[in-house]
């Protein structure tokens, strides 16, 4: 999995690319960590060229929004999402919980 972070006025845009598993997920949630702990709330995970997430993916995911909208600061937006792994968020009823979008130029600007 490659991840990257980069910041923007109003949001932080977080890439990521290949598969998010239980081997991955521990990175996955430490970039998402680490934009919170610098006090960015409000992230757009661009998803396009995730192939595959599994649970720990989706609690990395879940944690992370949590502590977004505490104190109502921000969220996490999702941008891009593969067909396979929009099933599974469908699956898993994490649809109601995040924001979805086409790509990430149009949810950083939906920010």
């Amino acid at each position: 999995m490659e991840i990257s972070a980069k910041p923007f006025k109003h949001c932080v845009l977080v890439n990521a690319k290949g598969r998010i598993d239980s081997s991955t997920a521990p990175r996955f949630a430490q970039v998402l960590e680490e934009t919170t702990n610098a006090g960015r709330f409000k992230i757009v995970v661009d998803m396009a060229g995730v192939e595959f997430m599994s649970s720990a993916g989706f609690r990395a995911l879940l944690a992370s929004q949590r502590v977004c909208k505490r104190y109502n600061r921000g969220e996490i937006i999702l941008a891009g999402v593969t067909d396979r792994v929009r099933e599974a968020l469908e699956l898993a009823g994490f649809t109601d919980l995040f924001k979805l979008y086409d790509d990430s130029v149009e949810a950083v600007g939906s920010i």
